[in-house]
């Protein structure tokens, strides 16, 4: 290798460097520790895992058992519809169609907006519903929010194509706001489904809307995060939404707490 190649590697690297130092100071991180705590596994303080009917794949249940057997009730819906172990994405996404299962349809949609990312993804991104910029290009988190998000998910090393990310709700509501209860009703069982099909290691839930829907309690998400659940085959982490953080940046820091432990999570077992 000549010299002149040696410094332009060395040139790239700092170059990397400088980038993700700052995409973590933008998350809040303003220094690094050498304190076991930052090695540290997520355990303290969990939860005992959902039970699951012995001999059965803890995946076939997720849509019906896991959120009943956390938090003692689920919605008959997603029973109804929990679809089939093995179904694919796209099969779902057929399977939704054109809806009209809710009142969203006639409220000034443009289109679904069903997800984006790696079918066999690791980590999952849950959201609460498709904002304007959502419903004008199809694909959730792509305004400010979801800049923030792709900042997030490349602190801890990945590529949005690395992931998947979804909503509970499928269809912008009407001037952004919240979801109503008959509309989360018919929305979430494709959800679960998609979590299904997917089969992420770690689901992480976007706000308090997803984290009520995907772990069925009405605790709001300041009271939720920081522990780990289980969902299914996979382990759960709420933390707060990224439009929450473009209002409040000093809870970012809360949000790298979190995501470490989604680190550590995806980590394990390689």
């Amino acid at each position: 290798m000549t010299n002149d190649e040696e410094k332009s590697g060395s040139a790239e690297i700092v170059r990397q460097l400088t980038e993700h130092l700052r995409l973590m100071g933008e998350l809040g991180v303003n220094g690094v520790s050498r304190d076991p705590f930052w090695r540290s596994r997520p355990g303290d303080g969990e939860p005992p895992p959902a039970s699951s009917t012995e001999g059965t794949d803890e995946w076939d249940q997720v849509a019906v058992a896991q959120p009943m057997d956390l938090f003692g009730g689920g919605p008959a819906e997603a029973a109804a519809s929990a679809g089939k172990p093995g179904e694919s994405l796209e099969d779902i996404r057929r399977h939704l169609g054109d809806c009209t299962r809710c009142k969203l349809h006639r409220a000034g949609r443009r289109q679904i907006v069903y997800g984006v990312g790696n079918p066999h993804a690791e980590l999952m991104f849950v959201g609460e519903a498709p904002g304007r910029d959502e419903d004008v290009q199809g694909i959730p988190f792509v305004g400010r929010a979801g800049q923030l998000l792709t900042k997030i998910i490349e602190a801890i090393n990945l590529k949005r194509d690395d992931v998947y990310i979804a909503n509970v709700i499928k269809c912008r509501p009407p001037e952004n706001r919240n979801p109503e209860p008959d509309e989360v009703a018919s929305c979430e069982p494709f959800l679960f489904r998609q979590v299904t099909s997917i089969r992420p290691k770690v689901i992480v839930a976007l706000g308090t809307a997803a984290a009520q829907s995907l772990l069925k309690t009405q605790d709001p998400i300041s009271r939720l995060r920081g522990r780990v659940y289980t969902l299914g085959g996979a382990k759960l982490i709420a933390t707060f939404h990224p439009a929450f953080l473009l209002r409040s940046p000093e809870r970012k820091r809360d949000v790298w707490e979190d995501m470490k432990k989604v680190r550590a999570l995806l980590e394990e077992g390689r």
